[in-house]
């Protein structure tokens, strides 16, 4: 329990008087204390904007949840959701402090961890990252290690812009994307904006994913003008749409792709590139178990590079879920 502040009151005779009538207690607030229970609702809450689910994950009935949130704000004197018949939001300030909230947490965990061995409660470990098969397959590895009975791990294969959020604000413990000569100095500076650190895990000339059955698969390298006739399939990237977010190395501006498709997710954009002989540009590093046999790779005939890595909070420490998942990584990646 962390004690926010500390009632006093007047000194008293048996007899309910006061020991010196000239004298009055100081008005202090009343004695408020913030939990880390409460910590878990709040976030609970954030992750999933809605207090049924919340309450759900966090196994207390809405009322009590609902409550123990009133609670928890007006004892730190911050306003943290506003809600409304179309559901709950985050201010400003509760951003903030569930930021803080998150990294008590994780050092709350990491205590945990430390004198109990990890052996009781629920193991929790999240990653942030682009849509790669080897962080996916890394990720596996940490469950198959850690899971035991009880465990709690999220893998959010997402926007480049919501993964820096993501670390930033301690949603997840380590974001997974790419840096390029093309969009590395405008990241950085996200990152540094952020008190976030990338570590470099490797960097590979780029390749083009496509189908097994396309008429470019017999070449031995893939030229931009072989390209051309082809649809180019890209994720997408929400409100951060420009090329400094993009997850290919290259975009539209970079060469001549009249046809252009985005997607959100993996699958899909797999499932395209089989079912329209289209293609999408990235590390070449493939999963085969993951992806099947009909995806291939094949180097394209230009000089750029990309440097994939880990994104972290500068000056956490790192639990061993996340060093455990960093291993896995360089693993996969080698």
């Amino acid at each position: 329990m962390f004690t926010i502040g500390q009632s006093y009151g007047e000194g008293r005779h048996s007899n309910n008087e006061p020991l010196c009538p000239y004298l009055k207690a100081p008005k202090v607030r009343p004695d408020t204390s913030m939990t880390l229970q409460q910590l878990k609702y709040a976030v609970a809450v954030a992750d999933t904007l809605n207090i049924t689910e919340a309450s759900k994950r966090v196994f207390i009935s809405q009322p009590s949840l609902t409550a123990a949130i009133h609670e928890l704000e007006e004892e730190m004197g911050v306003t943290i959701f506003n809600r409304s018949n179309k559901g709950v939001t985050i201010t400003n300030e509760g951003d903030e402090f569930l930021s803080y909230a998150r990294q008590v947490l994780e050092q709350a965990a990491l205590l945990e961890e430390h004198y109990k061995g990890g052996e009781n409660g629920n193991t929790i470990f999240s990653v942030s990252c682009q849509h790669y098969s080897f962080a996916v397959n890394a990720f596996v590895d940490v469950i198959r290690k850690f899971g035991g009975p009880s465990y709690d791990f999220t893998l959010r294969e997402t926007q480049t812009n919501e993964i820096i959020d993501d670390v930033a604000k301690m949603k997840s413990e380590i974001g997974v994307l790419y840096l390029s000569g093309k969009n590395e100095k405008v990241i950085r500076k996200l990152m540094q904006k952020s008190n976030l650190v990338f570590e470099p895990l490797f960097t590979t000339p780029l390749h083009v994913f496509m189908s097994s059955k396309n008429p470019l698969a017999t070449k031995e390298k893939i030229t931009l003008t072989d390209l051309k006739p082809y649809p180019y399939l890209t994720y997408e990237q929400g409100n951060f749409n420009s090329f400094y977010f993009a997850e290919e190395p290259l975009t539209a501006i970079d060469f001549d792709c009249p046809r252009n498709i985005k997607v959100r997710d993996r699958a899909t954009l797999f499932n395209l590139i089989i079912g329209l002989d289209g293609y999408t540009i990235c590390s070449g590093v493939i999963s085969h178990k993951l992806n099947g046999k009909e995806i291939i790779a094949k180097p394209l005939s230009v000089t750029d590079k990309m440097t994939i890595g880990i994104v972290t909070r500068k000056g956490i420490t790192l639990s061993r879920y996340a060093n455990s998942y960093i291993e896995a990584l360089k693993r996969h990646c080698g």
